[in-house]
């Protein structure tokens, strides 16, 4: 069996008498895109290790190869400290019942502490059965459609992974791509404003004299509420350069414009 080194404590995911093995290399994949590594499969209908588990898995074989696999939910779980067990039904079965995000924060919590912090995942035909859900100590359950409630194995262990990698505290929920730049500093932003009130005041913008103190505020509060960036400064410094160069050399064709061919006297 491989072995996968953890470096952070994760919850164990223990797909319960799962039916196909293309779902359990699907979980595979799903756990690893967020960290997640310790799976324990019990009595696979299929049997295991499964060729078809393998095949899905599509990179993420490793997860499987580590996998511990158990005949029943009480052992797959016996070193667990804390349980939960997802399902979209109720069950009549007294327990707190949770959101796969606050599910997970608590498991976080819980393994910080020290706890070990067991999932379980249900068949794909019908969930988890009841006896299996009486070993757990809390349920999760996801806010979906009530006219269809039925997730995918893989699709519940995805977004039960998605949010125990929230809960982690390393997603950035937003970013900017600076397309190799940076953002202009304030210095910058205020030569450029500097540029064009010059050439605009040549060219007669600022009219009448009684509105120009107050066009030019507008026109330096229009640069500060733009997301400038150097190359943008450095573009807009450009384009009014040219534009200065065209209205005092007219006689400068443009690209639009082809020269005449010289022909020979």
């Amino acid at each position: 069996m491989a072995k996968i080194y953890v470096t952070t404590p994760q919850p164990a995911f223990v797909l319960v008498r799962p039916q196909m093995g293309e779902n359990i290399g699907a979980a595979a994949r799903a756990m690893l895109n967020f960290g997640l590594s310790r799976m324990r499969v019990v009595a696979p209908r299929d049997g295991w290790p499964s060729e078809k588990a393998v095949a899905m898995a599509s990179g993420a074989g490793r997860v499987l190869d580590a996998a511990g696999h158990y005949p029943t939910v009480a052992e797959a779980v016996g070193d667990c400290t804390y349980v939960y067990a997802t399902t979209a039904r109720q069950r009549g079965l007294t327990k707190p019942v949770l959101s796969p995000e606050a599910a997970m924060a608590d498991a976080a919590a819980r393994m910080a502490r020290g706890e070990k912090v067991g999932v379980l995942f249900g068949p794909e035909r019908a969930g988890l059965e009841n006896d299996d859900i009486s070993v757990a100590n809390a349920i999760v359950t996801v806010p979906v459609n009530p006219d269809f409630p039925s997730l995918n194995l893989a699709q519940c262990v995805l977004l039960t992974g998605y949010e125990w990698r929230r809960s982690q505290g390393n997603i950035e929920h937003e970013t900017t791509e600076m397309g190799g730049t940076q953002w202009a500093e304030t210095i910058e932003v205020e030569k450029l404003a500097e540029h064009y009130e010059a050439r605009l005041e040549e060219a007669g913008f600022f009219f009448p004299d009684a509105k120009a103190p107050g066009m030019k505020t507008n026109l330096r509060n229009l640069w500060s509420r733009m997301p400038l960036t150097r190359a943008d400064v450095q573009m807009l410094h450009g384009v009014l350069r040219q534009m200065v160069r065209w209205k005092t050399h007219p006689e400068t064709p443009s690209k639009s414009e082809p020269q005449a061919r010289e022909t020979q006297p």
